[in-house]
């Protein structure tokens, strides 16, 4: 007797279907749809010039271009903490973490060479200057 049997009920295919990604074109209209949506709205908040500050209309585009990455990322490159046993999602987050020390670290930087290294130059320095050109 065989220790495999030729049986066609004991042959069962297994598939993990937690691993698969399953597209349809119902995500990916949504995902176009936000992306076209998170695109027009900084592009009407600078052409109409919705904020008087700069500041607040760069904080604002900068928020709608993290939101529109997350978009992307879900609906586009399909991440999500199933798909690779969550090792792309973990991949990303210590990208992100990366990103966001350099950044920071970098600004920092720049910031106390500038206090630290041009102590002269205030705001009453550079009015003086403008005035005397």
């Amino acid at each position: 007797m065989s220790a495999h049997p030729n049986n066609v009920n004991d042959h069962h295919d297994h598939h993990d279907d937690e691993d698969e990604v399953h597209v349809s074109m119902r995500d990916y209209t949504i995902g176009f749809v936000l992306a076209v949506i998170l695109t027009v709205i900084p592009f009407a908040l600078v052409m109409g010039g919705v904020f008087e500050s700069s500041t607040t209309t760069a904080l604002v585009i900068l928020g709608l271009g993290a939101v529109q990455m997350v978009v992307h990322m879900i609906y586009f490159l399909h991440m999500n903490s199933k798909s690779e046993g969550g090792w792309s999602m973990l991949a990303m987050m210590f990208t992100l973490i990366i990103v966001v020390i350099t950044l920071v670290g970098s600004i920092w930087v720049m910031y106390h060479l500038n206090t630290n290294m041009m102590p002269g130059m205030n705001h009453e320095a550079i009015e003086s200057i403008q005035q005397l050109k």
